[in-house]
């Protein structure tokens, strides 16, 4: 491994390329990431950076977003086969239907869409940035909000806004078992549970803190006495360990199969053996279509500009 690592580095090196790495991507993409992050940094950061290449190792949204943002940049993802199931279950043709019955909405966009999908947006945003753009419309704007069910209803919940919310959802946030996690709890009274917004009310409700990767990671990296236990993908554990080395984490468990951690499929797909190919064969490489991508980066950097006059 260690010689694989120095072969990455070195084409890195070569061809002027950055790497960056999403929190839910395996430990060792995550340490030879130059940049990993939730999807609002990710984005962020592929909005300025001035790398020729851009590896995003996470999934193919993910990929998309960064093309979108850099279209004179090459793009490329060590498996194309990394989707994700939240995206998938808003296929753009349904959502502009959806759109077209309910006339007279602003559509709001959760990052994890497709192009294709962004391209009928007015604004996108994360987990970590969608309360406070919620909020900066009037508290009487008719919203749309795609396509997380988890994600819009806690929105709702915490503005008190009545946001018509498309029923997708994403497929590791939906497995979390809420028996299982009260169990946890019974054994764990010391524990606090960190939960991400897409993971089911019933799971919320159970929660001491609810927020995006990067909000979770940082409450433990600002409370690193207490224990937790942490219900959204476990590849957030790798940075929360290696930054609280003496804070005891413990990944909420799935209602199926045997495995005590709730991993994604699709962010597991990307490995080093991968990304060395890609680098090396500067492929697969993401390709959006321009008609698309002119559409869909409105939205995008509408959701940058909001987050940085908010200081997100």
């Amino acid at each position: 491994m260690e010689n694989l690592v120095e072969a990455i580095k070195q084409l890195k090196k070569e061809k002027n390329a950055l790497i960056m790495g999403h929190y839910y991507q395996r430990s060792e993409i995550q340490d030879i990431a130059d940049y990993i992050g939730d999807s609002l940094a990710l984005a962020q950061q592929a909005a300025r950076t001035e790398a020729d290449i851009i590896v995003m190792c996470g999934v193919h949204f993910m990929g998309e977003t960064a093309k979108v943002l850099c279209p004179e940049k090459k793009v490329l993802v060590p498996d194309m086969q990394a989707g994700c199931s939240l995206a998938d279950s808003c296929p753009a043709d349904a959502f502009g239907q959806f759109i077209k019955e309910h006339p007279g909405h602003t559509v709001i966009s959760y990052v994890n869409t497709t192009a294709a999908v962004k391209a009928l947006t007015d604004v996108v945003v994360t987990s970590s940035n969608a309360r406070q753009i919620v909020e900066s419309f009037p508290q009487e704007e008719k919203i749309i909000f795609g396509p997380d069910r988890n994600l819009g209803s806690y929105i709702n919940s915490v503005t008190g806004r009545h946001m018509l919310v498309w029923d997708g959802a994403c497929h590791v946030h939906e497995q979390f078992s809420v028996e299982k996690l009260a169990e946890l709890k019974s054994r764990h009274p010391e524990a606090l549970v960190l939960a991400h917004p897409e993971c089911k009310k019933a799971v919320l409700a159970q929660a001491d803190v609810v927020g995006s990767t990067a909000a979770l990671l940082k409450y433990a990296v600002a409370h690193p006495e207490k224990t937790y236990i942490v219900a959204t993908e476990s590849g957030i554990l790798h940075e929360m360990r290696k930054r609280c080395p003496q804070t005891t984490f413990i990944p909420a468990p799935p209602s199926t199969g045997t495995c005590a951690c709730n991993e994604c499929n699709y962010m597991r797909l990307n490995t080093l053996e991968k990304l060395y190919q890609c680098l090396k064969d500067e492929s697969p490489e993401i390709t959006v279509d321009p008609a698309i991508a002119a559409k869909a980066v409105k939205p995008i950097r509408r959701m940058l500009e909001i987050s940085a006059r908010l200081g997100l």
